[in-house]
């Protein structure tokens, strides 16, 4: 490998690139939150056709479809957001399974859950990422932040019992059910694998973002379309009403900003630290969730959203601050290397 003279480094180039490159994870980020904030509200209307809520496998099959399009699409020549690598369907088959798997069980838990309840139970996926990261991957985090995590591991807990038991005038669709809770917390643990196997098969395959989703979707959407004609019922599809065609077009626009951003974030932010970018959807949601709800949210379940919201908020500082620090020793030894 040719070695470059530090002094003839183009190093205006470079801190260009990096801007670049802060204001494009700025732009995803944003992206991840509206699309994220969007899908759920426009997901659980389509769940409350009874036709639709059959067909978890199918509804996931007409995503991954639709974001199949668009990553070829955006591989064209003329278009060329990415160069397009192929690989064969085994090395990425283990990836491709649990990422059908995570789709499924958000779907499903949507499908049995209050959206309050639903979006409380992903902030989880912080502390299980960090849990599985330690316990699979050996990777350590500070004492203060694990101790953040501990408000909201008990926050989500206050929120699972009272969601369950609460009161609302329409106590099938806005309460919980068990099968919603093991849906729901199965879903968060299956996310959290798949948000570190990413960044595993980033270094393992050495492809980007979109080159890995590029081998993933198009096997996933027939894998899950297979799976479907055996096992789902399918609507009449004259008695679809054209509300409803309307919410499935944007259900799957905003599943394609979300695989596309959420595989950037990964690969330019860290297994751990891109889920923090949950703290402002789960707020946002949540929000919205206390707004529009005909369910009685009780001091015990406002309590423990926000023992969760104020856990994950203090995790981020902690994290913060170990990445300030550990900076700080690179940046000293630079500063002797230009001296």
């Amino acid at each position: 490998m040719k070695e470059i003279d530090i002094e003839e480094a183009p190093v205006p180039n470079s801190l260009e690139a990096s801007r670049g490159s802060n204001w494009s994870l700025v732009a995803w980020i944003t992206a991840n939150v509206l699309a994220t904030t969007a899908i759920v509200y426009v997901n659980k209307l389509i769940f409350t056709d009874p036709s639709f809520g059959r067909c978890p496998l199918g509804f996931a099959a007409f995503h991954f479809f639709i974001t199949t399009l668009l990553l070829y699409f955006a591989s064209r020549p003329r278009v060329r957001l990415f160069v397009p690598v192929r690989t064969s369907v085994l090395p990425v088959l283990p990836l491709t399974l649990i990422m059908c798997a995570n789709v499924v069980f958000l779907n499903l838990s949507l499908a049995y859950s209050s959206i309050l309840f639903y979006q409380v139970v992903r902030i989880l996926l912080t502390p299980l990422t960090v849990i599985i990261n330690f316990c699979f991957y050996g990777s350590k985090i500070p004492v203060r932040a694990c101790l953040a995590l501990l408000p909201t591991c008990i926050g989500v807990g206050i929120v699972s019992y009272y969601d369950s038991s609460a009161k609302s005038k329409k106590a099938a669709v806005e309460t919980t059910s068990a099968l919603g809770m093991a849906f729901s917390f199965s879903g968060v643990t299956i996310s959290a694998v798949y948000t570190l196997w990413v960044s595993q098969y980033h270094k393992k395959l050495q492809m980007d973002s979109m080159q890995l989703l590029y081998n993933q979707v198009p096997f996933g959407t027939l894998l899950l379309f297979i799976a479907s004609l055996f096992t789902e019922t399918f609507p009449v599809w004259g008695d679809v009403l054209p509300r409803q065609w309307i919410l499935l077009v944007i259900s799957g626009a905003c599943a394609c900003i979300v695989n596309l951003s959420l595989f950037f974030i990964i690969d330019h932010a860290g297994p751990v630290s891109s889920t923090v970018t949950g703290h402002l959807k789960t707020c946002i949601i949540v929000g919205l969730g206390w707004a529009i709800s005909e369910k009685i949210v009780g001091f015990e379940s406002k309590f423990g959203i926000l023992l969760s919201i104020l856990g994950i908020i203090l995790y981020s500082f902690a994290m913060h601050n170990k990445s300030a620090k550990g900076s700080q020793p690179e940046k000293s030894r630079e500063d002797e290397d230009m001296k």
